[in-house]
């Protein structure tokens, strides 16, 4: 008897042993997809509705799916909305001056905050510069804009979500 006891404690034993230097298998963690062009990120994110019809509207489209790398300042939805009454609307009708005014918001060159917030202008795709100028507590200023969403990640450059759009100065 005691030596079935023994047997079965070393069988115990083994078992345990066998049992515990077993690797649990990790789960697998699936890769997040790689991000969209600006045009795709823009279009799937709810925030850019109207500058996503705006792109559309201004023949933009191609451009921002192109290779790039490009830095969009890209106005959020409420900065639209910040437009008096029926300005958004009025600018989707006017192509030419929309795609004007959104090369403005277009910058060659993936910059991340931390890049612009070393640089005092950019230049855009319309031409004119444009001011960079970091703020006490974190925030930063493209020209009257203040970068709300910063570094939003796309395979052709990155975005910056903005509160108000910038528009080209006027002319003399």
């Amino acid at each position: 008897m005691k030596r079935v006891l023994i047997l079965v404690l070393c069988c115990a034993l083994c078992a345990a042993i066998f049992c515990c230097g077993k690797k649990k298998e990790e789960p697998k963690q699936e890769a997040s997809p790689a991000p969209g062009s600006i045009v795709e990120v823009i279009a799937g994110d709810g925030r850019f509705t109207t500058l996503a019809a705006a792109i559309d509207a201004a023949g933009l489209a191609e451009t921002l799916e192109g290779e790039g790398p490009f830095t969009l300042f890209a106005p959020i939805d409420s900065a639209f909305a910040k437009l008096p009454p029926g300005t958004a609307e009025s600018l989707l009708q006017e192509p030419l001056t929309l795609k004007n005014i959104l090369l403005l918001h277009i910058v060659p060159g993936k910059l991340m905050v931390a890049d612009l917030e070393k640089l005092p202008t950019v230049a855009t795709l319309l031409g004119p510069l444009v001011s960079i100028m970091p703020m006490p507590g974190g925030v930063l200023m493209v020209g009257s804009a203040t970068v709300v969403i910063a570094d939003i990640p796309a395979k052709n450059g990155v975005i910056h979500a903005i509160d108000r759009l910038l528009f080209p100065p006027a002319e003399p």
